[in-house]
């Protein structure tokens, strides 16, 4: 029986990470990025989001450290190339509203592909975006998923802290 997967978060976020959706791991035991491999977690903590290597069972922590977790779409599958481009942009939607009501610092999808599926953003590249969210800024990030072997742990965490320090500087 697959659990609920809920938002990890509130108002007053430094960052709100956005995913793409659950893995059926993820739904499986009720926690974000919890399929072996995925690599959030050990990047999170080697971009200095969190003082310790979290494990996914603890992902209610994260608002402590200023972070959140949201996904695009709540149907869990085997890889998210399985999810339709209306379901994704279906997920921006409800993520603009998320946004507003929530109004973090930095708004960091993780997942170059959905984002630019979900946006209509066709050439949208990593880093921060011309265009916000919810009135946010937008930055993209790496998907952590083990399926993306584009980048290495160093890469990872690089990148992860460079929204973390941006994020620091808003208001």
């Amino acid at each position: 029986m697959a659990s609920e997967l809920g938002e990890v978060g509130g108002p007053g976020l430094s960052v709100l990470f956005v995913g793409i959706n659950p893995s059926l791991r993820s739904a499986e035991v009720g926690h974000h990025f919890a399929r072996p491999g995925n690599r959030f977690w050990p990047t999170l903590y080697a971009a200095g989001f969190t003082p310790r290597r979290l494990l996914p069972e603890e992902d209610g922590l994260l608002p402590s450290f200023g972070a959140g977790v949201v996904n695009f779409v709540s149907r869990p599958t085997r890889s998210a190339d399985e999810l339709t481009v209306a379901e994704l942009r279906a997920g921006a939607a409800e993520l603009e509203d998320t946004v507003r009501a929530w109004t973090p610092r930095l708004v960091a999808v993780v997942g170059v592909v959905a984002y630019r599926l979900a946006f209509g953003r066709p050439h949208a590249g990593m880093g921060l975006q011309d265009e916000r969210v919810g009135g946010r800024p937008v930055w993209v990030l790496p998907n952590p998923s083990g399926l993306n072997a584009h980048y290495k742990p160093a890469d990872f965490a690089r990148l992860y802290a460079e929204a973390r320090v941006f994020a620091a500087t808003l208001k």
